[in-house]
């Protein structure tokens, strides 16, 4: 059975107030039947240095990515993670994290692919938690194990790959440069870069030891709204109206692509644009930056120039044989 809603004030202005939970709601209700609470850091290490008591780790890089296919886990892998963590299909699910929620969204949405039902935002994460000075436990806890089922993972709903990001820049050139079309049959599209401004105009050094890409820039036709725009200094989200205006470009499409270097921010992104927002057609391309820039041929725009477009590869440095 689904754990209640949370009634703050505060969360009662977004579209969907029910995917929220604030670290006083979530303190008396630890150790509920049918409640998980999972911990999804940019830095696992964390966990160790003190969690929620009750939190479970799931540890972003090894555990929800294919360690071959540098995508994310089958549906076998999702049912057996679930179970070893002790999460049932019909547990309310509680993720929070450091770094404003980032990797803690990427979570939300990985659970979302498989379908599960009740899965919420602790809001503000781990900075929330411990500015609260709220009770933190080293202890890691061993549930029993579940019979989770396999559900096969939905990469339509929530998700994008690079072949759908080329039909929406197609799309853009063909409509004009706001994605609007004279064809009312014709949906609306806006793709979002929610990188910091440096990394979306390609101000990158080659250098850069955070780079991790040949080529710098944004892919053509996006738009930069930067993900940390929708948080505050604490981590916590701002007001309904900050957030509508953060995101006003993206909000006038009928269907919106996020993006960032790995996918995380842009699931965050995904997150407020969806269920903060209410905007019911939103996609993350996680591939992201990270594939995009490595990618031969790529189309990537570097500054504000629409000419300024590379189409090809090219390499700087040395060839290592």
């Amino acid at each position: 059975m689904p754990a209640s809603f949370d009634p703050q004030p505060q969360f009662q202005n977004y579209a969907h107030p029910e995917r929220l939970v604030s670290a006083s709601w979530l303190s008396a209700r630890l150790g509920t039947p049918g409640l998980r609470v999972v911990e999804s850091d940019a830095d696992p290490l964390q966990y160790d240095i003190g969690h929620i008591p009750g939190a479970v780790r799931i540890d972003w890089r090894r555990e929800l990515n294919d360690p071959l296919s540098r995508d994310l886990l089958t549906a076998e892998s999702f049912a057996a993670l679930m179970s070893a963590k002790g999460i049932n299909r019909d547990d309310t699910v509680v993720v929070y994290g450091d770094k404003a929620n980032s990797w803690a969204a990427f979570t939300i949405w990985v659970f979302e692919l498989f379908g599960h039902q009740d899965v919420r935002l602790l809001d503000g994460g781990r900075d929330a938690w411990m500015a609260e000075e709220r009770d933190t436990s080293f202890v890691v806890p061993d549930y029993p194990p579940t019979q989770y089922p396999v559900v096969e993972r939905d990469d339509v709903t929530n998700r994008a790959f690079v072949a759908d990001v080329l039909a929406g820049i197609t799309k853009l050139s063909k409509n004009g440069a706001e994605g609007q079309s004279s064809d009312p049959s014709n949906d609306t599209i806006a793709i979002v870069d929610v990188r910091n401004g440096k990394e979306y105009m390609g101000d990158i050094p080659d250098n850069s030891p955070d780079s991790g890409v040949i080529r710098h820039g944004h892919i053509p036709s996006a738009i930069n709204i930067c993900w940390e725009n929708s948080v505050l200094v604490n981590a916590r989200f701002r007001s309904v109206s900050d957030l509508k205006a953060a995101f006003a470009p993206a909000l006038k499409a009928e269907k919106v692509f996020v993006y960032c270097y790995q996918g995380h921010q842009a699931a965050h992104a995904w997150f407020v644009l969806k269920y903060l927002l209410g905007h019911n057609n939103v996609v993350n391309y996680d591939g992201s930056w990270a594939e995009w820039g490595n990618m031969i041929r790529m189309p990537v725009r570097k500054g504000s120039d629409p000419d300024n477009v590379e189409m090809s590869l090219s390499w700087t440095g040395t060839h290592m044989l």
